[in-house]
């Protein structure tokens, strides 16, 4: 169903109509809290559907198994040629939607997670056809959250026990029932959320759509109680000290490019942090990005950016894994090196959340200290705990 202009402009005016408030804010801020050297944390929340129909055809799971091949392909020859200032490989986090499951797939991506490129997350298109329950997306998200646990190894757990935590990214935008009641249904959504194990939403933003909520550039929390409908249309930003109910909203960029000509005049274009083949990286937006200031109150020097994209639109690749990519990351790599000014951090989803994390408690200097500070990878921790039984063992059986 396509919408009006008209109908994006009325859906937009929220958030349209605080943005001047939020720049003006972030300047200030900015004026206030100046410093020489900035950590900067990019992650890429990758909506990974190796099932994207062809012009609305079903694709086959043969069709699939190809697809995702060629893609762990192009992944792992970008993370091994682009690592950041600290050696990590540049690498997605892959919502993948427990809609479209097929555990050979999810095999397959979870051997790539092991051998370190990305992580596995959890995506889901639901209310479609008609608007879901509460119930059945409780049964829906416990069920694959469970399976990505206890067949793949995948998510994490905090401090590395205790029960399986997640992020999220709805399908379709449609957070917490937060499009009109269409492609969701369900207004408590985020307390489902809450309740079994989303740790942080990666869903924003959503604009023109109208599930964009009019709190833009910030790492927040939800300022209406959980069993609300959009509850996260408004909440106090994360800070020093803060102890954050879950989960958390962590938003990308959204702002405007005003360096667009169109027969000599500036017109602006709207930056969300898409990767694509309509909208490339480039230094441009990369300030961009970065002038958005997205972090924790009281650590200025961390700024987040969370991009993102669709894995598996295949013209969009080469901006997403391709040579578009590298050649991007390259030059902001460069620019590192010969200025001095900024550190590139590449995370996950599950490592900027604990990033976040280490800031709320006090925590400074390098973030890359803080990658595994709370929220334990399942993959890492059993393999852990293996070592230890082995060794435990075979400490018993040595004479005393």
């Amino acid at each position: 169903m396509s919408h009006s202009y008209l109908d994006k402009f009325i859906w937009s005016l929220p958030w349209l109509s605080r943005y001047p408030f939020w720049r003006t804010k972030e300047a200030v801020s900015r004026f206030f809290d100046k410093h020489e050297f900035q950590h900067l944390i990019f992650l890429v929340a990758d909506h990974f559907e190796p099932a994207w129909k062809d012009a609305g055809v079903p694709v086959s799971l043969s069709t699939q198994r190809h697809r995702l091949d060629a893609w762990i392909e192009q992944a792992e020859f970008i993370g091994n040629r682009i690592r950041d200032n600290h050696g990590r490989p540049f690498s997605h986090t892959y919502f993948f939607p427990g809609d479209e499951y097929f555990p050979e797939l999810v095999d397959r991506l979870a051997a790539h997670q092991a051998d370190g490129f990305g992580e596995v997350e959890i995506h889901l298109h639901h209310g479609v056809e008609k608007p879901d329950t509460s119930e059945n997306l409780r049964k829906v998200l416990i069920d694959f959250r469970d399976t990505l646990v206890e067949r793949h190894r995948c998510l994490s757990r905090f401090d590395g026990s205790g029960p399986a935590k997640y992020a999220f990214v709805h399908g379709n935008l449609a957070l917490a029932n937060s499009a009109g009641g269409r492609l969701c249904g369900v207004d408590d959504e985020m307390q489902i959320l809450s309740e079994t194990g989303c740790y942080a939403d990666f869903t924003l933003p959503a604009a023109p759509n109208q599930s964009q909520v009019p709190r833009v550039n910030a790492i927040y929390e939800c300022g209406r109680p959980l069993n609300m409908r959009a509850p996260h249309r408004s909440g106090p930003g994360l800070r020093i000290g803060s102890k954050p109910k879950l989960p958390i909203i962590f938003t990308g960029p959204l702002v405007f490019n005003w360096r667009r000509r169109i027969h000599g005049m500036p017109v602006p274009r709207l930056d969300d942090g898409v990767l694509a083949a309509n909208y490339l990286p480039d230094l441009d937006r990369f300030y961009d990005w970065v002038g958005a200031g997205i972090g924790v109150a009281g650590r200025p020097e961390w700024i987040f950016v969370k991009l993102f994209c669709h894995g598996f639109f295949a013209d969009d690749q080469p901006a997403m894994i391709g040579e578009v990519a590298a050649r991007f990351w390259e030059t902001i790599l460069e620019m590192s090196a010969k200025t001095r000014a900024f550190e590139v951090h590449f995370a996950t989803a599950r490592e900027a959340t604990n990033m976040v994390y280490a800031a709320i408690e006090g925590g400074s200097g390098n973030p890359a200290d803080y990658r595994d500070h709370r929220l334990i990878p399942v993959m890492r921790n059993d393999v852990s705990r293996h070592d230890k039984t082995e060794r435990d063992s075979m400490f018993s059986q040595m004479p005393g």
